[in-house]
């Protein structure tokens, strides 16, 4: 069982990658879309999400399919 946390509590890549663009934005803002202008996977954004490595930040009343969200204490430990 030990083993299954600690599975699921391991950064992806995209995960890693979503997560450290997030590290110096103010309030710790993770982006909508990636360096290379694509929209970051909302698969990506939830397992962050689940993890407990970002949590939502506001409703974006123009796009309310957006999930926009920022980094939380446990997704800033989890990329140092």
């Amino acid at each position: 069982m030990g083993t299954k946390t600690r599975q699921n509590s391991r950064l992806s890549d995209a995960e890693r990658e979503y997560l450290e663009m997030g590290a110096e934005q103010p309030g710790g803002k993770l982006p909508l879309f990636d360096y290379r202008g694509q929209e970051i996977p909302k698969a990506v954004i939830r397992q962050c999400l689940q993890k407990g490595y970002a949590e939502p930040w506001f409703a974006n009343p123009m796009k309310p399919n957006w999930l926009v969200c920022r980094l939380t204490p446990k997704g800033k430990a989890a990329i140092r």
